[in-house]
């Protein structure tokens, strides 16, 4: 850059914070009194500095200014992703695209855009938001927290009153409207309650009271008359309890989910200078509205916080500072509880307790539906929550005429999750981490780890749980819960029982669950990781126990990503002096744990399975047991792997069995004497050469995406291989391979201190800032993720104003 474009852009940038800073009081700026009097869509303006890679740097003078600046900022690059959430929240796909498609899935479970809308427009109606944005802070959210919605929701609307929608996805389309404060809540709702009501939005929108069948008609009379009215058939069965626990146990098993983690915290008795590091590598969905952005905000004397935002929310929810970084992992803590309600006799709408009757709410929600008359359903509510007619396919729920199920989900009413992320965002120590998770208690559905520049640790399972102790369900579960519990934390309790009430422990924010003191922590070891399993072995060397079933189990087999996970970074721990480029190495060391246990004895064995075949016993004996781009038989092994582990069940996949003394090193020892070994190998390599893959093909050559008609290869793998760096990709033999990720490593921060002023980050969003494919930055920082190469994060102003590719926005309403 010439020194005079130079010169200007500083003094642009200087020019513009200066706009900003001159009217603020110093840090009482925040608490400025006239915050809640202006129009909602008016008066507002930030500073937005744009560096490398379209990364936003927005200051603004107080929380509202700051969510107008990041409204405006999300919007300049999701604008259709976030539109396309909004019509979701509000109950509107089936109106604009048809009720039988499918939503993109980021925002519930539903399987269809009538289902969606008929749940989300049921919330609407209720006026469950608004009842949470009334409730005083700590159960409700704070007035910064409704501040920064307020905000958002301006700025979204201003970039859309100023600006041309040049992304395809929307361009044009008649369905992208202004937004309220209220509609940002909404969404941050659905967020909330993913794992719960969210999980079971086709069981609350499908569930009918039973009907009888009509009586059969007089013999010779004709026509048994009109069809009976949707519902369950009075005489359906309860579920069979052995075939209900095995599906809770799938339906909540970590290995089936579309979202995960790793993240690793090292103390300062690990590293070279004895501050603490911390590597955040989130597993996220690639595409839609669970996407990750990046930003850094800042409130001159209040808050300096840099890190990634999920879509539509106003606050940083994985990130750093100048003295703590934090990440997140989604945890095996189940957010949802079942009542078993016993019907009065002859009325499928009443329920008894202890032997009153009392009847169902029902909620009549109708929907608007493209090309067709609305459609009206009726949901049906209990003291406990919905009536709920399954969880998903695999787990039916059937409502008969003695039975029906009501589903709890604490995270209904708690819109204290961005709460919680702008206390992180705050914090100078673990320490005011672990006061804000006590303070806000709003994490849902994940786990937090969290390093310091003091050197300390911090890992906390502090998820909004239901108060299901082992004692509660050893009481009062039901035949299904004595099942369903011990396999997989999902609770089914007899709601006929007073005496069965969750009850409330003392330094709780809401009745119903777990209060800090229940929760799972471990400070200032040397390490603390975890890759979605339960808190038990988040340090090896000292598991975490007593805990309730409901937070996870003890003394299990582990997942091979966290069995690889524990053995990296305790070699890395036991090394020592360790900085952030080690970090770096770690997140793209590519190392299949999968391949380290079976490629050998799987090499072996394969030439007594596959005699006639030694060049796929050739391929595997080769491999170098790393899935980078690269590697040659990772792709063979991987489609070996995936039929293998896909047919036989984890306890007959190995010779030798867990141990749960030695944990990360068992089940070991390959079975390859089963049928399934040989049948799994050929299966493999017949599949590889019928698509024209070499069995010896570099793995980037066949698993990589494309954007604007580039071919990007792409390093990882899935889950069952047990890499730290996942990918979870599509796979498509006629296209090539694996031509697509749908799931995996998303925004990976690596971050550290050295004394100064400034951490020392670095970073990687792996799918890019935007997803409209006319922007610069669609794939940017994908080709770094496929080169392996970071960003080197520019937090301090001196590092801001350095960037050659600086821009100044001052944005206004």
């Amino acid at each position: 850059m010439h020194l005079r474009t130079r010169l200007k852009h500083l003094a642009l940038a200087g020019a513009a914070l200066a706009v900003v800073t001159a009217s603020l009081p110093g840090a009482a700026a925040a608490d400025s009194g006239d915050r809640g009097d202006r129009p909602a869509d008016r008066g507002l303006s930030a500073v937005i500095r744009y560096t490398e890679y379209g990364i936003p740097h927005i200051v603004a003078r107080d929380y509202a200014n700051l969510g107008f600046g990041t409204g405006w900022a999300q919007a300049a690059d999701q604008v259709c992703v976030l539109a396309d959430g909004f019509l979701t929240v509000n109950g509107e796909r089936s109106r604009y695209f048809g009720p039988d498609a499918a939503p993109d899935g980021s925002l519930s479970s539903a399987g269809t855009n009538l289902s969606s809308d008929l749940y989300f427009r049921g919330v609407k109606d209720a006026g469950t938001v608004e009842d949470l944005l009334a409730t005083p802070a700590p159960a409700g959210p704070s007035r910064d927290l409704k501040e920064l919605m307020r905000g958002w929701a301006a700025g979204y609307n201003a970039w859309l009153r100023k600006n041309r929608i040049t992304d395809p996805a929307c361009a044009d389309a008649g369905w992208v409207h202004p937004v309220t404060a209220l509609d940002v809540a909404r969404r941050g709702f659905a967020v909330s309650v993913l794992g719960g009501q969210g999980r079971a939005v086709d069981g609350i929108t499908a569930a009918r009271p039973p009907v009888s069948p009509p009586a059969a008609p007089p013999a010779g009379t004709g026509s048994p008359g009109p069809a009976a009215p949707a519902g369950t058939a009075a005489s359906d069965a309860v579920p069979d309890p052995d075939d209900a626990a095995e599906a809770a146990r799938e339906l909540f098993a970590p290995e089936n989910a579309t979202m995960g983690s790793n993240a690793v915290a090292f103390s300062g008795a690990t590293t070279a200078n004895g501050r603490g590091l911390l590597l955040g590598n989130p597993h996220y969905p690639w595409q839609g509205g669970r996407r990750f952005w990046q930003s850094q905000q800042t409130i001159p004397g209040e808050l300096n916080v840099s890190g990634a935002s999920l879509l539509g929310t106003a606050v940083v929810n994985i990130g750093f500072n100048d003295k703590v970084a934090w990440s997140h992992t989604v945890a095996t803590g189940v957010p949802l509880s079942l009542h078993q309600l016993t019907l009065a006799p002859g009325d499928p709408t009443a329920y008894l307790v202890d032997g009153k009757p009392e009847r169902m709410t029902p909620r009549a929600v109708t929907v608007a539906v493209k090309d067709g008359a609305p459609v009206t359903r009726t949901q049906w509510w209990t003291r406990y929550g919905p009536v709920v007619g399954g969880l998903g396919a695999q787990l039916p729920l059937p409502w008969t005429a003695t039975t029906a199920y009501a589903l709890n989900d604490p995270n209904a009413a708690n819109l204290r999750g961005s709460d919680t992320a702008l206390g992180f965002g705050r914090a100078r120590s673990t320490q005011d981490i672990v006061d804000t998770l006590k303070r806000t208690q709003g994490l849902p559905w994940v786990n937090t780890i969290a390093a310091d520049s003091a050197g300390h640790s911090l890992f906390t399972q502090s998820q909004v749980l239901p108060r299901i102790t082992d004692e509660l369900a050893a009481r009062c579960s039901t035949p299904l819960g004595r099942a369903t519990y011990p396999a997989s934390g999902v609770a089914v309790l007899d709601g006929s029982r007073s005496d069965c009430a969750l009850g409330s422990d003392p330094d709780a924010v809401q009745p119903g669950v777990f209060g800090p003191a229940r929760m799972p922590v471990l400070r200032d070891t040397p390490y603390v990781e975890n890759s979605n399993d339960s808190a038990w072995l988040a340090n090896a060397d000292r598991p975490l126990t007593g805990y309730e079933r409901i937070f996870g189990t003890v003394a299990t087999p582990r997942s091979l990503r966290t069995r690889g996970g524990i053995e990296d970074v305790t070699a890395m721990a036991d090394r020592g002096r360790l900085t952030v480029a080690d970090l770096q190495r770690q997140q793209f060391a590519n190392r299949a744990p999968a391949g380290d246990m079976a490629a050998a004895d799987a090499a072996k064995a394969c030439t007594s399975a596959l005699p006639e075949d030694p060049e796929v016993c050739r391929v595997i004996g080769d491999w170098d047991r790393t899935v980078n781009t690269d590697s040659r038989g990772a792709l063979l092994f991987d489609r070996f792997w995936r039929k293998f582990t896909g047919t036989v069940k984890p306890a007959d996949q190995w010779k030798v069995p867990f141990s749960a003394a030695d944990p990360v090193r068992t089940p070991n020892t390959l079975n390859t004497g089963l049928p399934e070994f040989g049948k799994a190998l050929a299966a493999a390599a017949a599949e590889l050469r019928a698509a024209g893959i070499a069995l010896d093909a570099p793995l980037g050559a066949h698993q990589f995406v494309v954007r604007n008609g580039e071919r990007i290869p792409v390093s990882g793998g899935t889950e069952s291989l047990g890499i730290w760096n996942k990918a979870e990709p599509v796979w498509n033999a006629a296209g090539g391979g694996y031509v697509e990720v749908a799931h995996g490593t998303s925004h990976v921060q690596a971050v550290g201190w050295d004394g100064s002023r400034c951490p020392v980050a670095r970073t990687l969003l792996s799918y890019s800032q935007s997803s409209n494919p006319a922007s610069p930055h669609y794939s940017d920082q994908t080709r770094l993720f496929a080169g392996e190469r970071w960003v080197t994060s520019r937090f301090c102003e001196k590092d801001i104003l350095r960037s050659p590719a600086l821009k100044v926005e001052v944005v206004r309403g």
